[in-house]
């Protein structure tokens, strides 16, 4: 029998987080971004998820768009990396891939191909990693113009630096950088709003939002958590408890002997570690739950366990699972106890953790 560690995945919580998102975005339609096998979900299960409601998937390069049509689908799919040879952009043709220009020898690749997909183009506004500056697009659209190409431009993409960050100024500074840069072509589309973007008020989402973490239950938002938000948690991590025993006063538990106990202590070894991606990084104190009622980790996390204190759970058993994150424990609050962001987390945890879908 396998070990019962577990991801369950609830798809009816990612459906509802969707409609959420719709709902921020106003007159903008809502691309759903799926990237990194989808957030670590799984991107097949969750583009199918979503089949019936969004137009529009958008992930990071384009072996993530052939997984969606392998499952089946048929919507457009946005690459926001874009392409990485010249012969992509036929596939991107054929397969109704739409991938993001954002560097001149991905414009060169265009001009000297014979095949044009639908394509967007990246505007550097700010972030500093990928796409035009606003003073290089006159030039770049008369080059699209020269080869006959603006009829395959979608229109203009950018990406916020602070989007997380309320206090931040920086993204109202982009998004004017944004529409200044593209006022002089009006007819095409423009999308600029990450999930963040959708909890900011008076900002504005244009005609595309791209909501990423926030289908996933994650807060895109610091000092906030996604239950916070009205997000729910689409990912439950479980693993079961193998073994429980009384650490005496003035024991250790695990690696470097970090965590000594102060008086007789109930303690539990549970069957997840680092290995299955798990945060090595969180240390004692980090929240998890039994049945419910939180515990805390203590000590360091292993490769492949962990240790909870019982003194909360007395009842608890060999073979009781363990949440790590989900509805009792946000990924969020276990993502601050290890430094880190939810982002991280809900994509590191590795293949040996399967997902089982819940609806």
């Amino acid at each position: 029998m396998p070990r019962n560690t577990t991801a369950r995945i609830d798809l009816d919580a990612l459906r509802n987080n969707y409609r959420i998102a719709c709902e921020r975005a106003g007159s903008a339609k809502a691309m759903a971004v799926v990237k990194a096998d989808g957030y670590g979900h799984g991107i097949a299960q969750v583009a199918s998820a979503l089949a019936d409601v969004a137009p529009k998937y958008a992930v990071a390069c384009i072996e993530e768009a052939f997984a969606i049509r392998a499952a089946g689908l048929v919507q457009p799919i946005v690459l926001l990396q874009g392409v990485h040879a010249e012969g992509d952009l036929a596939e991107c043709v054929h397969n109704q891939f739409e991938p993001v220009l954002h560097s001149g020898h991905q414009l060169e690749w265009l001009e000297q191909g014979s095949a044009i997909p639908e394509f967007w183009l990246k505007v550097n506004t700010g972030m500093n990693r990928l796409g035009f500056r606003p003073a290089d697009l006159p030039a770049v659209m008369a080059r699209l113009e020269k080869i006959s190409a603006l009829g395959g431009l979608q229109g203009f993409v950018s990406h916020f630096a602070c989007a997380d960050d309320e206090s931040s100024a920086m993204k109202a500074a982009q998004t004017v950088t944004f529409e200044k840069a593209t006022a002089p072509w009006p007819s095409f589309m423009r999308s600029v709003g990450n999930s963040a973007a959708h909890f900011t008020a008076g900002q504005p989402l244009f005609d595309w939002s791209r909501p990423g973490i926030m289908l996933y239950g994650g807060s895109p938002i610091i000092g906030k958590t996604g239950p916070e938000l009205g997000l729910e948690p689409v990912m439950t991590l479980e693993a079961p408890l193998i073994t429980t025993r009384v650490v005496k006063a003035g024991e250790s538990v695990g690696y470097g002997a970090g965590w000594v106990a102060q008086h007789d202590t109930r303690m539990g070894m549970v069957a997840i570690g680092y290995g299955d991606g798990y945060p090595r990084h969180a240390g004692t104190d980090t929240p998890a739950a039994i049945g419910g009622r939180r515990i805390r980790l203590i000590g360091r996390v292993s490769m492949d366990m962990l240790a909870v204190d019982l003194s909360n759970t007395p009842e608890a058993r060999e073979g009781d699972l363990v949440e790590l994150w989900g509805r009792t424990v946000g990924v969020d609050e276990v993502a601050s106890c290890a430094g880190t962001i939810s982002y991280e987390l809900l994509t590191g945890i590795t293949r040996r953790v399967p997902r089982i879908s819940v609806a």
